[in-house]
């Protein structure tokens, strides 16, 4: 819960960077830069973006305390990440 709460806040951060910046109608660009890039943490970190025998090489030569971290950071930053990006897509639709 605290990360979805870091996220809560980096996105309030952006939007507040935006503003002073370029004013409300840019306000989605930086939230949205901020949660794709948590987003995109969150797949590399799982694994996702290799290829299958990559993946299953790694899944065989990791123990299971990595995979445990591994885990955990993925779903993490996705919780960083996911209310940055639907605060951008909340702002595009009602600034556009």
């Amino acid at each position: 819960m605290k990360y979805f709460l870091f996220g809560i806040g980096l996105s309030l951060i952006g939007i507040l960077i935006s503003i002073i910046l370029w004013g409300i109608n840019k306000a989605y660009l930086v939230t949205g830069i901020i949660g794709f890039v948590f987003i995109g943490i969150s797949m590399v970190m799982s694994g996702s973006i290799a290829s299958g025998d990559r993946m299953r090489a790694n899944f065989a030569t990791e123990s299971a305390e990595d995979r445990k971290e591994r885990i955990r950071v993925t779903s993490n930053s996705l919780l960083i990440g996911l209310p940055s990006v639907l605060t951008a897509v909340l702002l595009y639709y009602l600034t556009t």
